[in-house]
């Protein structure tokens, strides 16, 4: 499954994750992605959005 916005491409992140020993481990964040049914050229299609676009309205849902 894509880990990857349709709209925007915002994808994850990675970094450090830092303990209060000072233990550091590679960690990842993730967008908050949702599988949707939107128009994508004319045509209703499955795609990989995060919040952020059907929120701001960027997306426009098929029914």
């Amino acid at each position: 499954m894509a880990t990857k916005c349709a709209i925007c491409g915002k994808g994850a992140v990675v970094g450090m994750q830092l303990s209060h020993s000072h233990i550091r481990t590679k960690r990842a964040w993730k967008p908050n992605l949702q599988r949707v049914k939107a128009l994508v050229n004319g045509t209703p299609r499955r795609i990989m959005v995060c919040t952020r676009c059907l929120r701001s309205g960027r997306v426009q849902r098929a029914i």
